[in-house]
């Protein structure tokens, strides 16, 4: 009877252990089907922000060389209107025998010397007024505009008034109103891009070179 007992205790207890091992070794399996859904949720959603980011990654891309190719060309215009009119002004009336023949101390320019400062001037205002632009400073003072179309037409009607007309008074006088209308410019275009303002101070030297050239026609 006692052996039976001990019999009956022990297939009762390895019943109850071989219960645990199956209810252990199924929990594992019930709780990674319960995650397999929120893992795939997770995984989709982690590929989902990942597009997103390489999407606006590329459109930033896209949009950066867009206003590199916008600020190339804006810079092109900017500097190829001066240049083209001053070049064209100077092989319209940039020819002068009277430059050319009159003595010249070392510190007067030769004709060629003059154009290339005329084309070196016109270059270097383009540049800054383009840097003025690119700021958007025209827009908040026009008056920058209007000062820098200014330096161009009295630095495009000198030529005619002085080698064609030989009219030498009027023409100080041009290099005179030069020469403040470009102290003018390089404030406006300073207080918006203090490069710009810095790239006009060339200019100036310039204006005074050409005051000296006119002065030394005007008592030639």
């Amino acid at each position: 009877m006692a052996l039976r007992r001990v019999t009956r205790c022990t297939n009762v207890l390895a019943r109850r252990a071989d219960q645990q091992l199956k209810h252990r070794s199924t929990k594992p399996q019930e709780e990674d089907q319960q995650n397999e859904p929120l893992q795939t949720e997770q995984y989709n959603k982690s590929k989902h922000d990942d597009d997103a980011d390489m999407n606006k990654r590329s459109s930033k891309s896209s949009t950066r060389k867009q206003k590199a190719k916008r600020g190339l060309k804006s810079l092109a215009i900017a500097l190829a209107i001066p240049l083209l009119l001053t070049l064209l002004d100077i092989s319209l009336f940039g020819s002068s025998y009277q430059y050319v023949s009159m003595e010249k101390p070392f510190w007067i320019p030769r004709l060629w010397a003059l154009h290339l400062g005329c084309l070196g001037s016109a270059f270097l205002m383009g540049l800054s007024a383009w840097l003025v632009w690119a700021e958007g400073g025209f827009h908040r003072h026009p008056m920058a505009m209007l000062l820098y179309l200014g330096q161009l037409g009295l630095s495009l009607a000198w030529d005619p008034v002085v080698f064609k007309a030989g009219a030498t008074r009027v023409g100080l006088v041009l290099c005179m109103a030069l020469f403040g209308v470009l102290i003018a410019c390089a404030r406006a275009f300073k207080n918006v891009n203090p490069v710009a303002g810095y790239l006009v101070k060339p200019c100036l030297g310039w204006a005074v070179l050409l005051s000296l050239a006119n002065l030394k026609l005007v008592y030639h």
